[in-house]
């Protein structure tokens, strides 16, 4: 059964990102389930890319969103910011880069490395194809776990939002090896992995460029969040190949999802609507730069990085 989608608008002030996310949690009638202690938020950290450029999810929303937890279960809750590394990325460097050591100082909470956790094997099957994970144990021991994701598109699979940055919790730094299955493995993953919100972070959508979009989403459904972001992002949400095999697997499902607050065609006239030959161009230098680069120091962590 699908869900209600919030969209609410956005301005750029710490205040006003939090009292947008407190208004989308608000439309969707959100309660924590029972009593909360301890809340694992996950963010969207695209290697080392500033979130004004679209790539990761802004500091501004994750504070937000720790107000906003704290304001509905407590003060005192335990509250973890994680993100696992990637073959290109190192969480240790990106969360200083990337202004989370300073988020964290602010509002009292941990920064917490996925890949270092302790990791379960887990295996499911998604369209005749059995998939493992390693799957960090504090995912799935958190009493609230929350999803915020970025709102991009991305060649492979269309759109990235709040089911792919789910794919990004799993606990091996070398993704690519789901990459030749990756829709596939996008729904394995969210088969496994279930949090209990998702809120995403459109400040700044990235399609065929960043755009300041000022958009704050919100559902406790992952998949409805993606129906409706596709529709954002100018694409038919019916051939995202990823929601069509979360349909096939009984993940996501049409009948439900509405929207409250503003209307999808308010975004979706501003957003950049991907230009295929553009986004191939694009993408294409990005990954010769991080090949070279590779090629020449025989790692993608900038040295700076690694001296610091």
């Amino acid at each position: 059964m699908g869900s209600v989608v919030s969209l609410v608008r956005a301005q750029s002030s710490v205040e006003e990102i939090k009292n947008s996310v407190s208004e989308a949690l608000d439309l969707i009638d959100f309660k924590p389930n029972g009593l909360v202690k301890s809340v694992a938020i996950k963010p969207n950290l695209c290697y080392y890319w500033d979130a004004a450029t679209g790539y990761t999810t802004d500091p501004r929303v994750v504070a937000g969103v720790i107000d906003c937890v704290r304001e509905r279960c407590g003060m005192d809750v335990d509250i973890k910011v994680v993100e696992a590394d990637a073959s290109a990325m190192r969480t240790k460097y990106a969360f200083p880069v990337l202004g989370y050591e300073r988020l964290a100082e602010e509002k009292k909470v941990e920064l917490f490395n996925l890949s270092n956790d302790g990791l379960e094997e887990k295996t499911v099957h998604v369209n005749h194809r059995e998939i493992s994970f390693k799957v960090p144990e504090v995912l799935l021991k958190s009493d609230l776990f929350v999803n915020v994701p970025k709102l991009k598109i991305m060649r492979a699979t269309k759109i990235t939002c709040a089911m792919k940055n789910i794919f990004g919790c799993v606990g091996v730094p070398r993704k690519v090896v789901y990459h030749r299955f990756l829709d596939e493995a996008i729904v394995g993953i969210n088969k496994i992995l279930r949090p209990h919100l998702t809120i995403v972070d459109g400040l700044v959508g990235l399609g065929r460029f960043p755009v300041k979009l000022g958009l704050i989403m919100a559902s406790v459904d992952p998949f409805s969040i993606d129906w409706i972001a596709s529709q954002i992002m100018g694409y038919n949400p019916s051939k995202v190949r990823f929601l069509k095999v979360a349909m096939k697997e009984k993940l996501g499902n049409l009948d439900g999802i509405t929207t409250s607050g503003e209307t999808i065609v308010e975004f979706e006239k501003v957003f950049p609507k991907e230009n295929f030959i553009s986004s191939r161009r694009l993408w294409g230098i990005q990954f010769w730069l991080l090949r070279v680069y590779h090629k020449i120091v025989g790692d993608v962590i900038p040295s700076a990085l690694e001296e610091a």
